[in-house]
């Protein structure tokens, strides 16, 4: 069987996730790295070629799906409908309010292109997303709520490592329980952004740097900070290295509601992670297979994780679905 191969642009947490991913998976090979940085500076988790940004036309018809691994706040935003001109992609866009946007443009230069490009690929938006639209499609009469963490989000991190004087950050997600436990309790709140989670950001600041503007700017950044209440605590790159070196997230997903004869109903989907860019990864590899098998039956545009049957995800086949899965 012909592997399908891979491509990484990008390699920060989630293009290693990527690779060890990839590894887990028998009908992939991961075939390059693309960087801005040095290819010679890039130290990769497994053995596979590094190549500048721009080498990747060198590499047409010979990688199947290149996975884009830059941030959401800048990187992906302008490499998506440049990469899919060449390849088809998978990325991992996350800023929500922009998506519809996002979408348009993928999908005007994939099509053009004759290529397929995932978007939004990972667990939210991604799976979240699907238990969010099975939820309230199977339970009418109800409410439906998201609550993220406590965890490290990688998008939001990376957003204030943008921030000038920053020179490193993790921003932490964190659920309000009261809030939480409203919902399981049946009681079906309205709840706003602000009741619903807090951030918790750990900043190491360059040497001189405005503390004060740098904390202004996060907790006014629309579509990141602006709506939550918001608390910037700056560390020393020793402390941010002992304390928050590890990347874990999680969440859940809750549908609280009724039958027409009021019997109450609470469907709950949760995860708990211990790394979010590898299970990020790997959510993200699997649509990669989903894409190459999609692409070979003719589809072409944007697609996001609603348009992908179940069964383009699995390594197994159809018959073997049907027998061991279903």
């Amino acid at each position: 069987m012909d592997k399908i191969r891979i491509g990484i642009v990008g390699y920060g947490n989630l293009g290693r996730g990527v690779q060890y991913a990839a590894s887990q998976n028998k009908d992939m090979e991961v075939v390059a790295v693309f960087t801005r940085r040095d290819p010679a500076a890039v130290q990769t988790v497994l053995p596979v070629k590094v190549k500048r940004y721009d080498a990747m036309r060198e590499y047409v018809g010979k990688i199947d799906v290149m996975i884009l691994c830059g941030g959401s706040a800048t990187d992906l935003p302008a490499q998506s409908a440049e990469v899919v001109q060449l390849f088809n992609t998978v990325d991992s866009f996350d800023t929500h309010a922009r998506i519809p946007e996002y979408f348009e443009a993928l999908d005007a230069a994939a099509k053009k292109a004759g290529h397929l490009g995932a978007m939004s690929i990972g667990w939210d938006p991604g799976l979240f997303s699907l238990a969010r639209i099975y939820f309230g499609s199977v339970m009418p009469d109800g409410g439906t709520y998201t609550f993220w963490g406590k965890g490290v989000s990688q998008g939001h991190s990376d957003a204030i490592r943008r921030v000038k004087g920053v020179k490193d950050a993790r921003q932490y997600t964190v659920p309000v329980e009261s809030a939480l436990e409203r919902v399981r309790s049946g009681e079906n709140p309205v709840l706003t952004t602000r009741e619903k989670h807090t951030r918790e950001c750990y900043v190491v600041a360059e040497e001189g740097a405005d503390l004060a503007r740098i904390e202004r700017e996060i907790k006014e950044m629309p579509n990141y900070f602006a709506d939550y209440d918001t608390t910037v605590h700056f560390i020393s790159e020793e402390e941010l290295r002992e304390k928050h070196a590890g990347i874990p997230h999680g969440g859940f997903v809750l549908r609280s509601g009724k039958s027409a004869a009021d019997n109450r109903f609470l469907l709950e989907f949760s995860l708990k992670l211990d790394s979010n860019p590898e299970f990020t990864s790997s959510v993200l590899v699997a649509y990669a297979r989903a894409v190459y098998r999609l692409h070979a039956e003719g589809k072409t545009g944007a697609v996001t994780a609603f348009d992908v049957a179940p069964k383009y995800l699995s390594p197994l086949t159809e018959a073997e679905q049907r027998k061991e899965l279903l």
